[in-house]
């Protein structure tokens, strides 16, 4: 069985947001993210792999799968941890999480991005010390903890802010949003898929009101 292609958001189908994440030692708040994007206050249907709610194809394996999703979402949130995640197919290559990201970059999801404080400061501190890039920073050997775990939590960082693009200027999408607490987090991810949805439904609006006044106007020439 193949994966079927993505059909546009409407009437019959919910718009599908993928939240893409590492999970262990973060579930409470991926909880709360859950409990608020796939509420009744929204019309999401939530992609998340910790409640089970990714769609999965046996014949894929978990990397594919997850490609599969990011294709066939219509929104995505990133949620950049001090755990890196799982899934890294070879030393010192990327997690599935970080391979997510990557993929939504290339097929330009809309995307909003959250970073934890703990990558923020990681990041600032070695740039200050002259590690300031991927290839420097891979010399270095992190003894991973509960605090952070891996130093490809911040290569993911540059993924997301566009470093590949030399030019400041040029980078868009590139915007991540530091929290510190579940409630940073949850707060973010509320406010601004409200803000979307709210415009998602001012454009629907429109355009039915625009055909509205058109099948108007067509059924008075009509008569004329």
């Amino acid at each position: 069985m193949k994966p079927e292609p993505k059909a546009a958001p409407g009437p019959k189908r919910k718009p599908i947001l993928m939240v893409s994440s590492a999970v262990y030692g973060f579930e409470e708040l991926l909880d709360r993210i859950y409990a608020e994007l796939a509420g009744p206050d929204f019309n999401y249907e939530v992609w998340m792999s910790h409640k089970g709610t990714m769609p999965v194809y046996p014949e894929l394996n978990a990397l594919e799968n997850c490609r599969e999703a990011v294709k066939k979402c219509d929104l995505f949130l990133g949620i950049i941890l001090p755990r890196y995640g799982s899934g890294v197919e070879e030393d010192g290559g990327d997690s599935i999480t970080h391979e997510e990201l990557r993929w939504a970059i290339h097929l330009n999801t809309p995307r909003w991005i959250l970073a934890h404080d703990h990558v923020f400061f990681a990041r600032t501190f070695l740039e200050k010390l002259g590690y300031d890039s991927a290839e420097k920073r891979s010399d270095l050997k992190l003894k991973p903890s509960p605090v952070f775990q891996d130093l490809r939590a911040i290569d993911m960082f540059e993924t997301a802010t566009r470093h590949d693009i030399t030019l400041y200027r040029e980078r868009t999408g590139n915007w991540v949003q530091k929290f510190s607490s579940p409630e940073d987090a949850q707060l973010f991810a509320v406010s601004q898929f409200r803000r979307f949805q709210e415009a998602e439904q001012f454009i629907r609006d429109s355009f039915a009101d625009q055909q509205a006044i058109e099948n108007a106007i067509r059924e008075k020439g009509d008569k004329l």
